[in-house]
């Protein structure tokens, strides 16, 4: 089978799509999925890139030793010894632990679902570790309606997503993203959206109930003064130093959490098979609207990592491993865009972006 395969660590050039073996069939609790799609985040640029450094320690000193891939959507294949809930010919959506940039994925089955009727692969596909990290971030932060929610890196795949999730729980949402992206993050649902260039939000009178920051831009203590006096802070990633990373943020706001009446919660994202399930119903009811700013063939798929390495995605990034065979005419379906691969979720409303 063709797989996109690492051969080191650096740019994209260290990405190569390559004939392997067909991966073992599936053991107890797993099933197979015939992969049509798979999503592009953030954590496959910091694999390619070996950064943090840490993560070489985990994966490999030269390169990573596991397949490579995690978000997936295709058509079980095959299942293993106790897989009573899924069968083949299911089309499913997954977060694979490995493997999923490849024609075949082998994934436990606790973490497979049924793909949403109403999405076509390509917006399938780019749900499950973004929207299960915005999912877990609202969650943790106790988002509830009514409250003042700002979320900071708004325009990007878990930002576009919580935005979504916070003004469907009935919140209202500021957003942080440049003023190019303004339109994209309004479509999501935000009632205020801040240039992240020229307006800072730890400066202005705005307090809020919840801050989700996406981003680790901003000093922790700066983000605590515009926290409500019982607010909470939730740091996801951020960039942090080229050894650790976001550790050493993230271990300080748990440090310093005990000593303020303001909640500080490092949020460490964890696979959901449950997740996965709110999220379909999320979908299907029309309140999560995956936007998918370009999806690249399956032979280029070192660009879509690229792509999102850029910076200038709004959304998500999608790859193509075999043609899109979902084809749903509900309102989630989409086309593509004139002249070229970028393609865009059909909305309710004119509001789509």
């Amino acid at each position: 089978m063709k797989a996109l395969t690492q051969i080191g660590y650096g740019g994209p050039e260290v990405l190569v799509v390559a004939e392997v073996p067909d991966p073992a069939p599936p053991g107890p609790g797993q099933v197979a999925i015939e992969v049509h799609a798979a999503g592009v985040h953030a954590g496959d640029v910091w694999i390619m890139r070996g950064e943090p450094l840490m993560l070489r320690a985990v994966f490999g000193r030269k390169r990573p030793k596991q397949p490579v891939g995690r978000d997936v959507v295709g058509v079980v294949s095959a299942v293993g010894e106790g897989v009573t809930t899924l069968a083949a010919g299911d089309r499913v959506f997954a977060e694979s632990d490995q493997g999923g940039f490849a024609e075949t994925a082998v994934v436990d089955a606790a973490y497979v679902r049924r793909a949403p009727a109403n999405l076509d692969d390509a917006h399938a596909a780019v749900i499950p570790v973004s929207g299960t990290t915005a999912l877990q971030g609202l969650r943790l932060g106790g988002v509830a309606s009514g409250d003042r929610v700002l979320v900071i890196g708004a325009s990007g795949g878990v930002g576009t997503f919580a935005v979504q999730l916070a003004a469907a729980l009935g919140a209202e949402v500021t957003g942080v993203a440049s003023a190019a992206k303004a339109d994209h993050v309004r479509a999501a649902g935000a009632t205020h959206v801040l240039d992240r260039h020229t307006e800072d939000p730890t400066t202005g009178s705005a307090r809020y109930d919840v801050i989700l920051d996406l981003a680790g831009a901003h000093p922790i203590r700066a983000l605590k003064r515009i926290l409500t006096p019982r607010g909470t802070l939730v740091l996801s990633s951020g960039t942090g130093s080229r050894v650790l990373g976001p550790i050493p943020r993230m271990a300080a706001a748990t440090l310093m959490s005990p000593f303020t009446r303001r909640r500080l919660k490092p949020l460490v994202a964890r696979r959901s098979g449950d997740d996965l399930d709110e999220l379909r119903r999320h979908a299907e009811a029309g309140r999560l609207r995956p936007v998918v700013d370009e999806v690249v063939p399956f032979d280029r798929a070192a660009e879509a990592i690229a792509r999102l390495q850029s910076g200038g995605v709004r959304g998500k990034v999608a790859i193509r491993v075999r043609d899109d065979r979902s084809a749903p005419d509900a309102a989630g379906a989409s086309a593509d865009a004139a002249g070229g691969t970028a393609r865009r979720p059909a909305q309710p409303s004119s509001t789509a972006p």
